[in-house]
């Protein structure tokens, strides 16, 4: 089965044909709005949406001609049906749908989260289930069971301000401009990790929630009782962040795995391309079996939902409705 993948959840737009018979990604096409919005200092909706309509039917057909095969050779096509901001979602359902009808193909919604979740699934050796999965992005923080395709329990969440969010939002107060994790993480090279003792929120907690707020408004305070912030004082904080939201993973990963008995960890969304991240993860759960996806598919694409429509399209009912689910809790799949 090749299947035809969507991505328009947020200021990403992902392209890419998916071959189910040698598991394979044959061709992929990402667009990134990132520049657009940094002046705003975030995403701003009705621009991202107006980008995903420009982008989108190009990005397309290089993808159609970059895998040498012709539209009539497609079994299926899948878009983010949610969460995320409304009217990217409804770009790209639009054209699945509109796709859809034109070629005579079913076509299928795709959970965000499910996708972020199921593309390890493309690498070799790629996680069996059951498995533990560290979604951690802009939007989400969660740990997630998976106990088998379509089967999760959500065992932690962000009670306030996820991850990445919390990344924004110190590169702010840092004047690093947006978006945040790049900035801080290349700051974050040039200063020293221990040189502000910032807390772990809920480390000590025997729930696997997270909290990243109390953590950001430590920086904040740290920020105001400094006069002159000077760029070492800056690379220093910013170290000493990135090692607190590092520490907090790995010790909420560590107790999920614990109290799971599971020794596999899948880890994706944008901030999964954070290279101390992934360091720390890997060095504090030696001997645990931890999956990353490349660098290039840890931000929104194309990629991830292709996959997960393969799987979702042998077993979901298929809608002729443009349905999108802005908000949408993994557990109810």
């Amino acid at each position: 089965m090749k299947v035809l993948g969507i991505e328009t959840s947020c200021d990403e737009t992902g392209i890419a044909i998916y071959d189910g018979n040698s598991n394979q990604i044959i061709a992929e096409k990402l667009f990134s709005q990132a520049a657009k919005h940094s002046d705003y200092g975030g995403v701003v909706p009705e621009l991202a949406s107006r980008d995903h309509v420009r982008k989108l039917i190009p990005l397309l057909s290089d993808t159609i001609n970059e895998s040498g095969i012709k539209a009539d050779a497609l079994d299926g096509i899948a878009y983010t049906a949610g969460p995320g901001l409304r009217g990217p979602l409804l770009t790209g359902a639009a054209l699945a749908q509109a796709l859809s009808l034109g070629w005579g193909i079913p076509c299928v919604g795709i959970h965000h989260m499910e996708a972020h979740l199921l593309i390890n699934l493309l690498e070799d050796p790629a996680p069996s289930f059951p498995f533990l999965t560290l979604l951690i992005s802009g939007g989400h923080c969660l740990i997630i069971r998976a106990n088998n395709f379509g089967e999760y329990e959500v065992l932690g969440q962000s009670r306030d301000d996820a991850v990445g969010e919390a990344f924004d939002k110190v590169a702010k107060l840092l004047d690093l401009g947006y978006p945040g994790g790049p900035k801080i993480e290349e700051l974050a090279t040039k200063g020293d990790p221990n040189a502000f003792n910032l807390p772990r929120p809920m480390t000590k907690e025997p729930h696997l929630d997270f909290s990243f707020s109390g953590l950001k408004t430590a920086v904040l305070y740290t920020v105001r009782n400094e006069e002159n912030p000077s760029q070492t004082f800056k690379a220093d904080l910013a170290a000493s962040f990135q090692e607190a939201v590092a520490d907090t993973l790995f010790l909420k990963s560590k107790k999920a795995m614990e109290q799971n008995g599971l020794d596999q960890l899948v880890i994706g969304g944008g901030v999964a391309s954070n290279k101390y991240i992934r360091k720390r993860l890997i060095e504090g759960l030696k001997g645990n079996k931890i999956f990353f996806p490349p660098i290039n598919r840890c931000t929104d694409n194309g990629a991830m939902v292709a996959i997960t429509g393969h799987y979702r399209l042998n077993k979901t009912n298929i809608s002729s409705d443009i349905i999108i689910r802005p908000k949408w809790n993994l557990s109810e799949l």
